[in-house]
């Protein structure tokens, strides 16, 4: 077994009304230096969203979701962003904002591989 590694991760929330400080959990992303890994899963419940915010606009929130991954991935298409180091674009994503689309405080954990660790994440806050 690897040895122990730390991570530090952030969950990705939707807030359609910035001023009433709601949200719902709709991705985490996740960076392991010592593993040189970074990674993003997206899982938008659109039912609940809707549900919550009739007004919101889902295609919308769901292009903004999608660039995580892609900037995540260095998708050469996502931009200069996507181009930095794994540690600057898990930075730049996390950092806070007042946007439709906000990270969470980053939290860090522990693992021994990072295969599965996206799986566990969301199993945990994304469903």
């Amino acid at each position: 077994m690897p040895a122990a590694a730390s991570f530090d991760y952030a969950l990705m929330r939707v807030v359609p009304r910035v001023e009433r400080q709601e949200f719902i959990n709709a991705g985490v992303v996740v960076y392991c230096p010592e593993r040189q890994f970074l990674g993003a899963r997206i899982r938008l419940n659109r039912e609940r969203l809707t549900a919550l915010w009739p007004e919101v606009d889902v295609p919308l929130v769901e292009q903004h979701l999608a660039a995580i991954e892609r900037i995540c991935a260095g998708d050469p298409e996502a931009g200069a962003i996507a181009q930095m180091s794994l540690r600057e674009r898990f930075h730049w994503l996390t950092s806070p904002r007042s946007t439709i689309v906000q990270p969470s405080p980053v939290h860090t954990g522990v693992c021994h591989e990072t295969d599965g660790l996206l799986d566990r994440l969301e199993k945990q806050f994304l469903t």
